[in-house]
């Protein structure tokens, strides 16, 4: 049993502290670079794998102060067993990018339980590294990217403590030294940026995990936008050339609903699978012209893009896909940006309706909401299709219809019930009851869900649209006209098409009520307002100069060079640039070694000691600190430890501070004195050993 417990807990002859173990504080560096790597993942990580992942480093943590022991290998073997059955019943069977980086979290909260040696500190450091460009895959905003920059600098300054741990103010020059060595790189690093060609990769595998992401969906049900209308995240962007449309007219297409099955709204035809693909190529195709606008769009893990009503398509991400609609050819598992045109001109392509369509929406279900149906019948007894639909909104405005965030539940013969009874209800409530009604009276009708309206920013150089303008309308045919938009919103709450939803809900007091943490809710706290919309300027600018900047940006930029640059003409720049400063490294690099001339004794004295340690039975490793070196050769010849010590210090001192030539020189003369008297007491324990007498 004893036998059993020290293999499960480490309690081993192997278990001992390492000669070259991980300095507390360098390993406490390790830690907080570990945590702030987390941030960025934890709306997307599942709860447990967090949890797993504090437990298993505040395990490493605890085991340094010695307030416990690190597991054997049979325990960790068990922790690892589980977690990883606890992982494959989470995913079960999906096989992403989203659940593989989850899968390499894991990986990393289980690699704490193995760390002990400075070799271990740097396979973690690495890892680390890797993470951080891990989560550049989900969290692209540049407050995520600075806190994964500042990550990654404390991952340096922890690898500078781990190779200095006794160095006096080791922490002030690591940081000192962290930072210039940025401003060195930061030019090349710029350049780089800029000019390094920006080739699409040949195929990708999409992030789509099934994740949640607000957002409308295919299917609308009573009550799915009203909630969606609590939401305050960010939709998209968009940018126009000319003027900015009126708020009334700011109506955002994204798809048809054409179905009804029983109360819920969706697509007859589903979209086509996809296989995954090329990466969508950026939008960015020069400047604006005044008939055209720029989508920044959040991710949202579906194919469909939103654009105003009569447009084109200007940028070759996202193709016509008819009926006014425009997709992408992959999901937009990222942020994308694409551009259109607004033509006025345009010709509708569907002068007549053929029996297929007219069929298709006209679909109803087989019995259900009686009232309505009568209804319908009546009207299309008095009146022609236009005149139903303007008794329809007649009836919507003149009547008390109320527009709320807080509708009843209406669960049987919805449309009869919102009607005729309750006269409460959202958007979806409205526009699945028009359509019901117009299909009824034998107009083809169908419900448009997207957005409406949109904020301007900061500086008024854009809109931003968000999630609570989400948006239900219907569009019925009617001959000669075509597709027309009708919208009973409109009709019953102007002021929600005027001005927006937080004005239509003032009187009622509902706008984000359930959302208390969204500074949008609190639109008379104009410091409030006014800072979040600098922020989001800021990332609005970062999305699209920095993340954004891919291969059609680039050329548009190059294009304004003289020369006409083309990508050969890229390829030669960056190859110029690395040489370039390849060459200045190693000028910089040959000056410091004739600079360094004058520490050529220091030098010779570190490798008499290296030599020392040989003949004394300690070989050296390579890679190996001073430090951990004169740990090793005072337990193997303790007479020479305080000097051994010493030395090593003496030795960190010189390389991780700016000592002067004169300190330099005063280092040097001091090494030589340790280490006359570690060969003085290397030479006295031996002769002492050999007049020992000797026992057979």
């Amino acid at each position: 049993m004893r036998r059993l417990a020290n293999a499960l807990l480490g309690r081993n002859r192997n278990s001992e502290v390492p000669a070259d173990a991980i300095p507390g504080t360098a390993l406490l560096w390790l830690i907080g670079s570990f945590a702030l790597l987390l941030l960025p993942q934890w709306n997307r990580l599942p709860w447990w794998l967090i949890a797993a992942c504090v437990v298993l480093a505040g395990w490493r943590w605890l085991a340094q102060s010695g307030r416990v022991r690190l597991p054997g290998r049979w325990l960790r073997t068990g922790i690892m067993l589980v977690l990883i059955g606890v992982y494959m019943g989470t995913v079960q069977g999906r096989f992403t990018v989203d659940t593989a980086a989850s899968f390499f979290v894991l990986a990393v909260g289980l690699k704490w339980l193995e760390t002990r040696s400075a070799r271990d500190f740097y396979v973690l450091f690495f890892i680390l590294v890797y993470l951080a460009a891990v989560n550049f895959l989900f969290q692209q905003d540049i407050l995520w990217a600075l806190l994964t920059f500042a990550a990654i600098a404390c991952l340096l300054v922890g690898l500078q403590i781990l190779n200095a741990p006794d160095l006096p103010g080791s922490l002030k020059a690591g940081w000192k030294r962290l930072g210039l060595l940025m401003l060195k790189t930061l030019p090349v690093v710029v350049l780089l940026f800029v000019f390094f060609p920006r080739m699409a990769p040949l195929w990708s595998v999409p992030l789509v995990s099934g994740e949640a992401r607000s957002g409308i969906s295919d299917t609308m049900r009573p009550g799915d936008i009203s909630n969606l209308a609590q939401s305050s995240e960010r939709a998209f962007r968009v940018s126009f050339g000319g003027s900015i449309p009126e708020y009334r007219d700011r109506y955002w297409r994204g798809l048809i609903l054409d179905y009804l099955d029983r109360e819920t709204w969706r697509q007859r035809d589903r979209e086509p699978f996809q296989r995954p693909g090329r990466v969508a190529v950026d939008g960015g195709v020069g400047p604006l012209a005044s008939n055209q606008y720029d989508v920044l769009m959040e991710p949202t893990d579906q194919r469909w893009a939103f654009s105003l009503e009569n447009s084109i398509a200007v940028s070759d991400n996202v193709f016509d896909a008819g009926e006014e609609l425009f997709r992408f050819r992959r999901p937009a598992d990222s942020p994308v940006r694409y551009r259109l045109a607004i033509s006025p001109g345009q010709i509708r392509p569907d002068s007549e309706l053929s029996q297929a369509a007219r069929d298709r929406y006209l679909q109803l279900p087989g019995n259900g909401n009686p009232r309505a149906r009568a209804l319908a019948r009546e009207l299309a007894g008095q009146y022609s299709p236009a005149q139903v639909v303007n008794e329809l909104m007649q009836r919507f405005r003149n009547e008390e219809y109320y527009y709320t965030l807080r509708p009843p539940a209406m669960p049987n013969d919805g449309v009869d019930t919102l009607l005729f009874e309750e006269q409460r209800g959202f958007c979806a409530h409205y526009a699945g009851a028009a359509t019901f009604v117009f299909r009824a009276a034998g107009i083809p009708s169908r419900v448009v869900v997207g957005y409406q309206g949109g904020d301007a920013g900061a500086g008024g150089d854009y809109l931003i649209v968000r999630q609570y303008d989400a948006h239900a309308w219907v569009e019925v045919w009617l001959e000669g006209q075509g597709w027309v938009r009708v919208d009973p919103t409109a009709a019953i709450a102007p002021d929600r098409i005027e001005f927006g939803l937080r004005e239509a809900m003032a009187e009622e007091g509902s706008f984000l009520e359930n959302n208390l943490t969204s500074p949008h809710r609190y639109g008379d706290l104009a410091v409030l307002q006014w800072a979040s919309l600098q922020l989001d300027r800021i990332n609005y600018h970062w999305q699209r100069w920095v993340v954004g900047y891919q291969g059609q940006s680039q050329m548009n930029l190059m294009s304004r060079l003289p020369g006409g640059i083309g990508m050969k003409e890229l390829g030669y720049i960056t190859a110029g640039l690395v040489g370039f400063a390849l060459l200045v490294a190693g000028l910089v690099s040959a000056l410091s070694m004739t600079r360094g001339t004058r520490q050529d004794g220091f030098r010779r004295v570190v490798g008499s000691w290296h030599r020392l340690c040989e003949q004394a039975g300690v070989p050296v490793r390579s890679g190996e600190t001073p430090v951990v070196l004169a740990e090793r050769m005072a337990e193997a010849r303790p007479s020479v430890a305080e000097s051994a010590r010493i030395f090593a210090r003496t030795v960190n001192s010189h390389y991780y501070s700016s000592a002067s030539t004169r300190q330099a020189d005063d280092d040097t003369r001091r090494l030589r004195r340790l280490l006359k008297t570690m060969k003085r007491q290397l030479k006295r324990n031996q002769e002492t050993a050999s007049r020992m007498p000797k026992h057979d």
